[in-house]
């Protein structure tokens, strides 16, 4: 589903202009990512959990030269499904 196919499911099904709708969901993904950006785990009951795990710096290959090479530490993004979402999508 893409963003504006929620926007519209969201406009039908609450009863809301598209663009309160679409203040909606920017809100949401904005304060998501927000969230995120300050270091922030985010859950929502019943979906499910974003949050960041930290990679440390490694030492990796390039696959083209056999060389060496430096990779930073960084911040990886995860999303972990809720149990009701999972009992939802497995039926």
């Amino acid at each position: 589903m893409k963003k504006s196919q929620l926007i519209k499911q969201l406009s039908i099904q609450k009863d809301l202009s598209s663009k309160n709708s679409e203040t909606v969901i920017e809100t949401v993904f904005e304060e998501i990512a927000a969230s995120l950006e300050r270091g922030q785990r985010v859950e929502l009951r019943g979906f499910g959990s974003f949050g960041l795990k930290e990679r440390r710096s490694r030492s990796g290959r390039n696959p083209k030269t056999g060389e060496s090479v430096k990779v930073a530490a960084k911040r990886v993004m995860f999303f972990k499904a809720g149990k009701e979402l999972r009992e939802r999508v497995d039926g």
